[in-house]
């Protein structure tokens, strides 16, 4: 087909009907924001207000949740980066038996139901009598965090020649200066485009985080609470509203950032 020729009409639909039905609930949690209705979602809405946003500021019982789950996706994501680089760097240039192995192993809890991975984990805390806390939520979010900083820093890793380490070596550059002028600044941009989607999974995390926050309620818990007891709905969608944004946000800079490499930019959860 030549390359300015128009798609068929039906695979044309066909896009279209995929896209509404992605991101159609998603442009009606934006709406019902903005609903005057404070108990049930009739449509079309019976009159639009913006003062949920004034509401939803106001409620003190939102603001611990959501300091929690900045503190627990910052510290996720710091602790990703310095683990799934260190990784990155030793199965791209380490040749050992086994390598493939560990390697499967280190992507594996983003391929495991987050169900199994949260139940792994509260057993584990269990036995080592370890009480719930930010550490325990931590380190649920590290499992995936790690993998997709690791996706990252491996691609950029595999792109990044030995030549130029020898030809760095050969100028008589330290193992410092290389890492510094040669190594990081070909990382740079895996590593701030994997830190950002690691902050992203790890700020909308729900069922990781029902095995191991105890009685702690991150800002996703708090969401999945009020939906259950429903008091103010359109405030919920608030707070939907702000979750889309702490996570599409890094997602979007994410994607800028390798657009166009030969990488991989991550994984979901």
């Amino acid at each position: 087909m030549p390359s300015d020729a128009r798609p068929p009409l039906a695979l044309t639909l066909a896009a279209i009907g995929g896209l509404l039905f992605l991101h159609l609930p998603i442009v009606l949690i934006f709406l019902y924001a903005f609903t005057t209705e404070d108990r049930s979602y009739q449509f079309p809405p019976p009159g639009l207000t913006g003062k949920w946003f004034a509401v939803a500021w106001n409620r003190e019982d939102i603001w611990p949740p959501l300091w929690l789950s900045l503190r627990v996706a910052a510290i996720s994501s710091g602790l990703a980066l310095v683990l799934g680089t260190l990784c990155a760097a030793a199965m791209a240039r380490a040749r050992f038996f086994g390598r493939d192995a560990i390697s499967l192993l280190v992507v594996l809890p983003i391929a495991l139901p987050g169900i199994i991975t949260g139940m792994s984990l509260r057993s584990a805390f269990a036995i080592g009598d370890i009480p719930f806390s930010t550490f325990t939520i931590v380190l649920g979010h590290a499992t995936f965090c790690v993998v997709i900083v690791y996706n990252n820093a491996v691609a950029r890793f595999r792109r990044l020649g030995a030549s130029m380490l020898e030809a760095s070596a050969d100028l008589g550059a330290n193992s410092f200066q290389t890492f510094r002028h040669v190594i990081l600044p070909n990382l740079g941009s895996a590593l701030l485009a994997g830190g950002m989607l690691a902050f992203a999974l790890s700020f909308d995390e729900v069922i990781v985080t029902t095995f191991t926050a105890g009685q702690q309620s991150t800002l996703p818990i708090w969401m999945l609470n009020e939906l259950v007891r429903p008091r103010q709905r359109p405030v919920t969608n608030v707070v939907a509203i702000v979750v889309f944004a702490a996570t599409f946000l890094p997602i979007l800079a994410a994607y800028t950032l390798t657009r166009g490499a030969e990488e991989t930019a991550g994984g979901g959860k």
